[in-house]
């Protein structure tokens, strides 16, 4: 959707599929971090970006056994926000697509689910897809694949991915919260246990890690079980976890870490979870698939718009956002390997990691994990011009 905007203020002619009637879809990533932020404002759009519905996380913490550890402070950020806004993805995505039907050359089709691609030589020529009408072909210069980590057209176009494995899955759901409850939001890591509570305004969005494939060994000792659990590991809760009635209401998140080795071929180009799945540890997978299509923009917008073949140029967009992707996967996986893997494991000797004790003890560090959290290995920044300016909303 943010490369659909960008494209067509710059000109060219998109089409956007989503194979969903609507974008209400919950437990989906819902932290925009300032760098995305950075972004809106860029593009003149932050102020009223920020009339929707959010809460402002200003730092990150977390409680290890009895004691709670700061971890990340983003207001010294060198960013005009300086906090991270948690919003449904589903606004978010509504906001953007009204911004970009506000230019001639925008299309967003909906119940339109990709089901292959159309392949002349050796060449991507467009994509195909069926709808409540009937099937579609969609034929384009370019055909970008932004449809996450079990990608069929990454599959398709025969793209390898590297896996690199994780120790944990995730249960979502919610919780209500009250008024008097704490603002923040952060974590709780405990031996054999690790709870995150995302403050969302009146519930908490909670994430409930578990190891690697247990999800079935979790449902098969019962809803109450769960309960009992959460209860335990966060009795801020306990008077309320009989508001989980039914396993409908929890969401699996399978989590997986990979990254394609190539994420290009003649007329098609992967970005986002397509490219990369993230892990969820800091919430960045939606803000680091909005940043590759910044820098897909950036690179494609005006070879598109002059109808130049860009093939040769995609493997510069690759090698643009690569470093920031391994980077960030780097981090990710330390983090898995080192805490949550013990964590989730119950080791007798687990304990918060030294670097972590380090941070909490001098604040000037807290601003680190900030950085890299809010604005990542390599942020980008909106070179796209606006040929075709919008009507005044």
């Amino acid at each position: 959707m943010m490369l659909g905007l960008l494209l067509t203020r710059a000109g060219v002619d998109v089409v956007v599929l989503e194979k969903h009637a609507d974008f209400l879809r919950d437990f989906r990533g819902d932290t925009i971090h300032p760098s995305t932020l950075e972004l809106m404002h860029e593009l003149g759009l932050l102020e009223q970006f920020l009339k929707l519905p959010h809460q402002e996380v200003t730092s990150i913490g977390g409680r290890f056994g009895d004691k709670i550890y700061r971890f990340a402070d983003f207001s010294h950020l060198p960013a005009i926000c300086k906090f991270i806004a948690l919003m449904p993805q589903w606004d978010f995505l509504d906001f953007i697509a009204g911004q970009a039907r506000r230019y001639p050359g925008f299309q967003l089709k909906m119940q339109a689910e990709a089901t292959g691609l159309i392949v002349e030589g050796d060449r991507v020529a467009g994509v195909r897809a069926t709808t409540p009408e009937g099937p579609l072909d969609v034929r384009a210069m370019l055909t970008v694949a932004c449809d996450g980590r079990h990608s069929l057209l990454r599959d398709k176009a025969g793209l390898v991915a590297d896996d690199f494995g994780a120790p944990m899955d995730v249960l979502w759901f919610r919780l209500s919260r009250r008024p008097d409850d704490s603002m923040a939001t952060g974590g709780v890591f405990d031996k054999g246990r690790l709870f995150v509570m995302l403050n969302r305004g009146d519930y908490w969005q909670c994430a409930f890690v578990i190891p690697k494939g247990s999800a079935e060994d979790v449902r098969r000792r019962g809803i109450e079980q769960l309960r009992a659990e959460l209860a335990l590991i966060e009795p801020l809760v306990a008077d309320r976890v009989a508001e989980i009635t039914d396993w409908k209401q929890v969401h699996l998140l399978t989590v997986t870490v990979n990254r394609l080795r190539q994420w290009h071929r003649p007329g098609l180009l992967c970005i986002g979870d397509a490219a990369h799945a993230m892990s969820p540890i800091g919430g960045v997978g939606i803000n680091l698939a909005v940043q590759d299509a910044v820098a897909a923009a950036n690179v494609l917008a005006d070879p598109l718009y002059e109808k130049r073949d860009v093939t040769p140029l995609l493997p510069k967009v690759q090698k643009r956002r690569e470093f920031p992707t391994r980077a960030t996967q780097r981090l990710q996986l330390a983090i898995q390997n080192n805490v949550i893997k013990g964590a989730l494991q119950g080791d007798a000797d687990f304990r918060p990691p030294l670097p972590l004790r380090l941070i909490d003890r001098f604040a000037l560090l807290r601003r680190i994990p900030a950085r890299l959290l809010g604005l990542g290995f390599r942020p980008e920044h909106i070179r796209t011009v606006e040929r075709v300016p919008a009507p005044s909303s």
